[in-house]
């Protein structure tokens, strides 16, 4: 959910996107921000579950808080295990400021944290796709992933 404008954060994530053999696309959401908490993260998963039904996505990922804390090395097994079985779309959901609606989380495929801290939505979208890279780099056997 959101909108970014030009930005090192957004060179960044564009650098990692750019190395990927398949096809990163970014889909920005916006929604008018409203009072009610609850009634905004029910709007905001009407759009985004929306979303990912128009894009087909065959497996939806939600980063949430609750998530289950995987390491590098766990996300580049999922990802090779999906690969193997023929998986062409995923959709990876960031939520807005407040939260992800529980009916995402129960329509989502896997939930991931990406740990207890509070990342800024400009550098979550970065991270999550140096981790994509970084799973297709360990994949690979590929020397960027020296851990």
């Amino acid at each position: 959910m959101g909108r970014w404008k030009s930005s090192p954060e957004k060179d960044l994530f564009n650098s990692y996107a750019s190395r990927l053999p398949w096809p990163l696309e970014l889909r920005e959401l916006e929604l008018r921000e409203i009072p009610d908490i609850a009634r905004q993260k029910k709007q905001e998963a009407e759009k985004l579950l929306d979303s990912c039904h128009k894009f087909k996505a065959e497996r939806i990922i939600s980063l949430d808080e609750t998530g289950k804390n995987i390491s590098s090395k766990e996300l580049a097994k999922i990802i090779g295990e999906w690969k193997d079985t023929g998986l062409r779309r995923s959709a990876w959901i960031i939520g807005g400021h407040a939260g992800l609606d529980k009916s995402v989380l129960e329509q989502s495929h896997l939930v991931i944290s990406l740990g207890k801290m509070t990342w800024p939505h400009l550098l979550v979208r970065t991270l999550l796709a140096e981790q994509l890279y970084r799973g297709y780099s360990i994949i690979n056997n590929h020397p960027y992933n020296r851990e």
